[in-house]
């Protein structure tokens, strides 16, 4: 496969791949490097990748395997808490701000849910797969995603009731 026929085939799911990245690393430095790592080892299975049935779906579980690795390794413990900024220009800054409270909240609760939780929830309600396709990256039989995903948004939703009746814990 030449450059140009990789390009064409990575590039279209490189920002999910980071996305995943970050959801489990948190950090956004610690997610580039994930992706950079995740696209040179797909780019020297470059000649084998023709054999793959869907190498969105390779790529994914290895992003998903790569991030385990590095969270269990003994770098984990000098991964940096850093929170990108989201914003939109054509908001009020009062919006702004809710805003970004609103994805701090949501963030700092998924950051709590188990790792399979966040996965399932990142790769269905962000990423918006189809459940086979989870149940075939996470390598997980379809009731147990419906029962983890249930679970988490369960979780975030009582967590967000919590929030907004108690108002910050």
């Amino acid at each position: 496969m030449k450059q140009t026929e990789f390009l064409n085939v990575v590039l279209p799911f490189q920002d999910k791949l980071y996305r995943l990245a970050k959801r489990l690393l948190v950090s956004r430095e610690e997610a580039e490097d994930a992706t950079q790592e995740i696209l040179l080892k797909l780019w020297s299975k470059n000649e084998s990748m023709s054999k793959y049935k869907n190498v969105e779906a390779f790529a994914m579980t290895m992003t998903k395997n790569f991030c385990l690795d590095r969270l269990k390794s003994k770098q984990a413990g000098n991964l940096k808490l850093v929170h990108s900024n989201y914003s939109d220009q054509n908001t009020s800054l009062q919006k702004q701000m809710e805003a970004e409270d609103s994805v701090s909240w949501m963030e700092r609760i998924m950051e709590d849910l188990p790792e399979q939780q966040k996965m399932i929830l990142q790769l269905r309600d962000v990423e918006q797969y189809e459940f086979d396709e989870i149940c075939e990256l996470l390598d997980m039989k379809p009731t147990a995603v419906r029962v983890a995903l249930s679970r988490a948004r369960k979780t975030v939703r009582e967590e967000l009731i919590k929030k907004h009746n108690y108002g910050i814990g």
